[in-house]
């Protein structure tokens, strides 16, 4: 049986302090524009540290417990407890429950930057929405009309993994409720989906770019793996990832 979540994070939190790389922590937070302090743990041993751990103390065993456990770490001041949270609720992805979404919601807005938002958006919203599509009307549909930019960027990037399942309309609808927007993080998430959309429905994108009125960043991004050859567009392989630095 799993210890209480303030005990469970309390010794999570001592054995991770423990492990600290002050040389490297430097350096991760520079990259992270130094909004965030970090332990300097990088992802590798990130991951053989919980692994250790969950090997010695097993997992948050019910919804309830899972979500103090994210939010206790939430909490934490370092980055890479943040990360170890989403990690939790990426293991659990696939037995999701329907209040998660009001604490997915809380975490976007939250110590917000695009390392969480991009992983909270493109993986643990847009899994959970495909087991509650009927939550579309109640969340992004709301959150795209939102005046916090994390909201809006999650709107558009939650169906990013979804391919043949693709909304288009709603895709397209919710790029246009913002194409206006000069605000960075906006205008390259409309780029990112659009690219890739770009995969599965490459015509779609082209015509819906040539007819919009989008920003050129979002423009650039849309159509930078799109290329011409004898009269057909074929979407090459997106090089980046969900969440990575080169998606920001």
């Amino acid at each position: 049986m799993m210890m209480e979540p303030d005990a469970y994070v309390a010794g999570l939190t001592v054995w991770f302090r423990s492990h600290d790389r002050p040389e490297k922590a430097i350096a991760m937070s520079a990259y992270m524009k130094n909004r965030y302090t970090f332990m300097g743990i990088q992802t590798p041993e990130r991951n053989a540290l919980l692994k250790a751990f969950l090997q010695a103390h097993g997992r948050p065993e019910s919804e309830q417990s899972l979500e103090q456990v994210v939010k206790l770490l939430w909490a934490q001041p370092e980055r890479e407890f943040q990360n170890v949270a989403m990690s939790f609720l990426d293991a659990r992805g696939k037995r999701t429950v329907e209040s998660r979404i009001m604490l997915l919601e809380s975490l976007i807005m939250e110590k917000s930057w695009w390392d969480t938002v991009d992983f909270l958006a493109g993986n643990a919203v847009g899994s959970y929405l495909t087991h509650y599509p009927e939550q579309i009307a109640t969340y992004p549909d709301r959150w795209i009309q939102s005046n916090n930019l994390w909201l809006r960027r999650s709107a558009l990037l939650f169906q990013l993994g979804y391919k043949q399942r693709t909304n288009e309309e709603l895709l397209f609808r919710y790029i246009r409720a913002c194409a206006h927007e000069k605000e960075f993080f906006i205008a390259k998430a409309i780029g990112w989906a659009l690219r890739q959309y770009a995969r599965i429905n490459p015509d779609a994108v082209l015509a819906f770019v040539a007819n919009e009125s989008l920003q050129p960043l979002s423009k650039r991004e849309a159509l930078k793996r799109l290329a011409a050859h004898d009269g057909q567009f074929n979407a090459t392989k997106d090089e980046g990832r969900e969440g990575s630095s080169s998606n920001i």
